[in-house]
C-alpha cells in the first residue's frame, strides 16, 4: 500500500534462478506423500531453507471457525496462543487472508499490525494460499535480520504459493476419496451388520458403534421416539465415559432431537456448548462435546428414533456427511422394525401353542362330557322309571328329590360344556380364501426369511369364497407353515396349490401345502392326526389333530396327500360359499 515504507505488496512477475528447483520439489511433493499434513511440513522446510529464514508457518483457513489455524510451524514456539485461531484481520497473515493480498514487512518493530510471537522477529513476510477465488491459507516467514527480505523474494514465494496450492488440492482430493471409501465401506460393513441383528438391545449398540466409526466422530447416541406419548429415551450412547441423559422418557419439547423429529430431516447443531443449549435433557453431559448431527430414522414415513453423532471439535458436516448418516439411519430403521416384527411372529407362536394346549383341554373336556351324557342320559330315564313315592315324612322321598335334582343338574353342566366346544357360527364370514393365505403369510413372512424358505403362491385369477371363521382356518395354515419349514432346517420351498370341485353335491375347495422336507416317518404316517403324536422330541402332537378338528367343524377336511424323502403335500378341503 502507497504511504507506508515498512511493507510491501508485490505481485508474481520476476526473474529467480531459485524457482525451478523449488516448483519442482513442491510438484513432487504429490507423488511422495498422500498425507497433506506431511506435505505441509516438507513444503514448510522448503521455504525456509530457500529465503534463508529463521522461523515460519503454514495457516490454514478453518470454514467452521472462520479463523487461521496454524498446521505447521518451525521455529517459533507451539504453547504461543498467537500462533493458533488467529481471527482474521489480526497481525499480518490475518490482514493477508482478510485482504487477499501479500505483504512485506521489512522491519515488524514499527508495524502496529504485528503481533509479536517471536521477540526476535524483525523482518516478515506472508502470502495468501488462494484456491481460485478462495482464501485457503496463508504462508507466513519470519527473519532476525532487519531487511531480509526483498521484494524479489515475495514474487517468488507468490509463484511457489500457487503451486503449493495445486499441491494440497490433489492432496486433499486425494484424501476426500480415501476418506469417502472408508465411509462407504464401513456403511456396507454396517449394513450387513445390521440386517443380522434380531435383539433390538444389540441392534442399537451395533448401529451407535458403526456411525461413531463411520464419520470418526467422538460419540454417538440413538434415541428412541414414542409417538403417543410424544418423548424419546436415550436407547444407546457408544462412549462409555459420557456421563448418559436422565433414564427414562424425555419430553420431546426438552429435547435437541426435536427438530429432527419435527423435520423429519438431518440437523446440524455448530456448538452445543453455547448458553442455548444448557437446559436440553438429552444431550450428554461432557464439556468436550462440540458439533451434533442428528438424524431421524424413519421407515414408511414414521419416525422411529434419531442418531445423533457428536465430535469434539467444531465441525461443519458437508452434504456427503449428511447422505452417508441418513443411509444409516434408514437401515437402521429398516433393521429396528424388522425386529419388532420379527419379536411379534415369535409372540404369534407362543400364542399359537397356547392356543393349541388350550384347544386340545377344550376338545378333550368336550369328548368328556360326551362320554358323559350317553350314561347320565340313562341314568335319568331308570330314575324316572322307578316310580317310587315315598310317603310324607320319610327321608328318603327327600333323598329321591335331591338325586333327581343332582341328574338335572349334570345334565346341564355337559350341555355348557358341549355348547362351549362348539365354534360360534355367528363368528363365520365369507372370506376370500387368497386373502386368508396371503394375511397368514404376512404373519410368518420373517420366519420363512429367517429359515431361507421361499413361499410359491400364485392366486387364481378369479376369487374363491368360503364361509368360515377367519381366525380358525389361519390356525390351520400356520400350522401347516410351520411344520413344512421345521422339515427344511436347510431352507426349501413350500408352494400352495388352489383347485375347485364344482358338480352336483360337490362344491369344495383344495388348497394343497407341499414343501421340499424329509417327508413324514413311515412309522407315525397312518396316525398323524392322533392327538398327542409328533414326530419331534420338542413337538405336542397337538397341532394336527387340531387343525383336521377345526376344518372337520367347517364341514372340510384335512389329509396327508402325498410324503416322500422328497417333500409332502397336505391338503385343506374347505366348502365354497
Amino acid at each position: 500500500m502507497s504511504g507506508n515504507s515498512n511493507y510491501t505488496v508485490r505481485s508474481p512477475h520476476y526473474p529467480d534462478s531459485r524457482a525451478l528447483p523449488a516448483l519442482y520439489r513442491l510438484a513432487s511433493l504429490a507423488t511422495r506423500t498422500d498425507d497433506a499434513k506431511i506435505a505441509l511440513g516438507q513444503m514448510l522446510e522448503l521455504f525456509v531453507a530457500t529465503f534463508g529464514a529463521d522461523a515460519g508457518s503454514i495457516g490454514l483457513l478453518s470454514p467452521d471457525t472462520d479463523r487461521i489455524e496454524t498446521e505447521v510451524q518451525i521455529g517459533t514456539e507451539s504453547d504461543n496462543s498467537a500462533a493458533f485461531g488467529l481471527k482474521l484481520g489480526h497481525g499480518i497473515t490475518g490482514w493477508s487472508v482478510l485482504n487477499r493480498r501479500s505483504l512485506l514487512v521489512p522491519d515488524v518493530t514499527v508495524e502496529p499490525r504485528y503481533i509479536a510471537v517471536r521477540s526476535s522477529a524483525r523482518c516478515e513476510m506472508a502470502v495468501p494460499i488462494l484456491d481460485g477465488e478462495n482464501v485457503i491459507g496463508v504462508i507466513d516467514l519470519e527473519s532476525d535480520a532487519t531487511g531480509w527480505f526483498k521484494p524479489a523474494d515475495l514474487a517468488l514465494l507468490e509463484h511457489l504459493t500457487g503451486e503449493t496450492a495445486s499441491v494440497l488440492r490433489r492432496l486433499w482430493q486425494v484424501g476426500h476419496l480415501k476418506s469417502k471409501a472408508r465411509q462407504l465401506e464401513s456403511l456396507i460393513t454396517a449394513g450387513q451388520s445390521l440386517v443380522t441383528k434380531l435383539d433390538q438391545q444389540e441392534l442399537f449398540d451395533t448401529l451407535t458403534r458403526e456411525a461413531r466409526n463411520m464419520m470418526q466422530a467422538r460419540a454417538c447416541a440413538l434415541y428412541l421416539y414414542d409417538a403417543e406419548t410424544d418423548t424419546v429415551r436415550c436407547a444407546s450412547l457408544t462412549n462409555t465415559t459420557l456421563t448418559p441423559p436422565p433414564a427414562g422418557p424425555l419430553a420431546l419439547g426438552s429435547c435437541l432431537v426435536a427438530s429432527p423429529i419435527h423435520t423429519r430431516h438431518s440437523v446440524w447443531f455448530p456448538d452445543i456448548q453455547s448458553p442455548d443449549f444448557r437446559e436440553l435433557l438429552d444431550l450428554p453431559d461432557d464439556p468436550t462435546l462440540r458439533s451434533v448431527l442428528a438424524t431421524p430414522m424413519s421407515f414408511e414415513g414414521e419416525v422411529l428414533g434419531v442418531v445423533a453423532i457428536f465430535t469434539d471439535q467444531i465441525h461443519r458436516f458437508d452434504n456427503d456427511e449428511k447422505r452417508l448418516c441418513s443411509a444409516l439411519a434408514s437401515l437402521g430403521a429398516v433393521a429396528l422394525q424388522n425386529a419388532r416384527l420379527y419379536a411379534r411372529v415369535f409372540q404369534s407362536e407362543d400364542v399359537l401353542r397356547k392356543n393349541e394346549r388350550l384347544t386340545t383341554l377344550g376338545l378333550l373336556a368336550a369328548e368328556i362330557a360326551h362320554e358323559i351324557r350317553n350314561p347320565l342320559t340313562v341314568l335319568k330315564l331308570l330314575h324316572g322309571g322307578l316310580g317310587i313315592d315315598f310317603g310324607e315324612g320319610d327321608p328318603r322321598r327327600t333323598d329321591m328329590r335331591v338325586i333327581g335334582e343332582k341328574l338335572d343338574q349334570l345334565e346341564a353342566i355337559v350341555t355348557r360344556v358341549l355348547s362351549f366346544a362348539k365354534a360360534p357360527s355367528s363368528l363365520h364370514s365369507r372370506w376370500s380364501l387368497t386373502d386368508i393365505i396371503q394375511d397368514t403369510l404376512v404373519l410368518v413372512r420373517l420366519k420363512l426369511a429367517q429359515s431361507k424358505v421361499n413361499v410359491h403362491f400364485d392366486p387364481p385369477p378369479r376369487p374363491i369364497f368360503v364361509d368360515a371363521h377367519k381366525a380358525q382356518i389361519q390356525q390351520v395354515l400356520l400350522n401347516l407353515l410351520l411344520n413344512a419349514t421345521q422339515a427344511m432346517p436347510e431352507g426349501g420351498t413350500i408352494t400352495f396349490t388352489l383347485s375347485t370341485e364344482n358338480r352336483p353335491g360337490a362344491h369344495h375347495v383344495f388348497v394343497d401345502v407341499s414343501d421340499t422336507g424329509s417327508g413324514v416317518a413311515e412309522a407315525i404316517r397312518e396316525r398323524i392326526f392322533d392327538s398327542f403324536l409328533s414326530g419331534r422330541p420338542d413337538g405336542t402332537g397337538l397341532g394336527l389333530a387340531i387343525a383336521k378338528r377345526i376344518l372337520v367343524s367347517h364341514h372340510g377336511d384335512l389329509v396327508l396327500r402325498e410324503t416322500s424323502t422328497t417333500g409332502t403335500t397336505m391338503r385343506v378341503t374347505l366348502p365354497l360359499a
